[in-house]
């Protein structure tokens, strides 16, 4: 059922391949479209390209995998290829919190300390920061290869991160993982939040920066992507908590379908960016528009395209029915 479900859901290879081969350049059309706009505060855009990475990391190995595992209804894959799923499922969660802290302590220089900005966030300090927070994201997975916590679930179909397979490492991956970031964003945002207001109040006008529109909307854009990745991860986080401290007590009075809920509303997570960037920024929007237009006009052009093909193929008399008529035309 798997195979054929494949086979169903991608089609010829006449079909899926031109399709790709138009796709992408389209795709890479437009990002060198916003190219341009990105350049001009290229220090904190390169945060929000780096946390888009993060998003798209599940997407490329582990969520394949983990309908694999729905459609066979258990994992057949091995345990190399749980632990590379594991371990880059966990690159992507941290990766992603890092990087909104990055970003959270980017807008807070920005706005609060602008004169020092600058300084702080040149193209070449930006680089460092991000290659810095990958490197800690890699380091702060690494220890799960030698605790043994990634291991697969049945009831989320996926190898994951165990809660309960160190009680102390757990309870350090929640506190530093999600608490202490999670406290970091709070506060820039905060400090932010209370200069917005102070400037809109026009308190102490002098000794404040001025904010423009584009900076507010860029802030609350953030911060929007802050919340959903708080709320769609919290759950799941306070559920390993409470198991980390007490597993024989917690454990039996934690519903499944909960803990599958907190399990599939952190991975909904992944694709929410997008959506948010697509609501709140115009420039998302049109390119958004000009992809879903690139994409249907591929779809019905090699559509079209097959279907003739087909039509040819069936009107073409075949090679014996040709040899056929010559040969009555001889013999006459």
């Amino acid at each position: 059922p798997f195979e054929a479900g494949l086979k169903l859901q991608f089609g010829p290879s006449t079909y899926w391949l031109p399709l790709k081969s138009t796709i992408c350049p389209k795709l890479c059309q437009r990002l060198l479209n916003l190219y341009p706009s990105l350049s001009v505060c290229f220090s904190g855009n390169i945060f929000v390209v780096s946390l888009a990475v993060a998003d798209l990391v599940v997407a490329i190995y582990p969520y394949p995998l983990v309908l694999t595992s729905i459609f066979h209804r258990g994992w057949n894959l091995g345990y190399m290829h749980c632990q590379i799923s594991g371990f880059l499922m966990g690159v992507s969660v941290i990766g992603s919190i890092f990087n909104i802290t990055g970003i959270a302590i980017n807008r807070y220089c920005y706005i609060c300390h602008s004169l020092k900005y600058d300084k702080l966030y040149s193209d070449k300090n930006s680089v460092c920061y991000v290659l810095l927070i990958w490197a800690l994201t890699v380091l702060a997975i690494v220890p799960n290869l030698f605790v043994g916590s990634l291991q697969y679930d049945p009831r989320v179909y996926s190898c994951t991160f165990e809660q309960s397979a160190s009680s102390a490492y757990t309870i350090a991956v929640v506190f530093f993982h999600f608490i202490l970031p999670i406290m970091i964003v709070t506060y820039c945002y905060l400090r932010i939040w209370v200069l917005v207001i102070q400037v809109r109040r026009r308190v102490k006008p002098d000794n404040r920066p001025k904010l423009t529109p584009h900076d507010v909307r860029n802030f609350v854009t953030m911060f929007v992507v802050f919340v959903l990745f708080a709320v769609c991860w919290a759950p799941l986080n306070f559920i390993g908590l409470a198991v980390a401290i007490s597993p024989e007590r917690v454990v039996p009075l934690i519903p499944e379908w909960l803990f599958v809920a907190s399990y599939f509303m952190a991975y909904f997570n992944s694709c929410l960016n997008a959506i948010v960037y697509g609501v709140l920024n115009q420039n998302f929007r049109r390119e958004y528009k000009r992809i879903v237009v690139s994409v249907c006009t591929a779809r019905i052009f090699f559509g079209e395209s097959s279907n003739e093909a087909q039509e040819r193929l069936k009107s073409k008399p075949s090679p014996l029915m040709t040899n056929n008529n010559q040969v009555k035309v001889d013999s006459v």
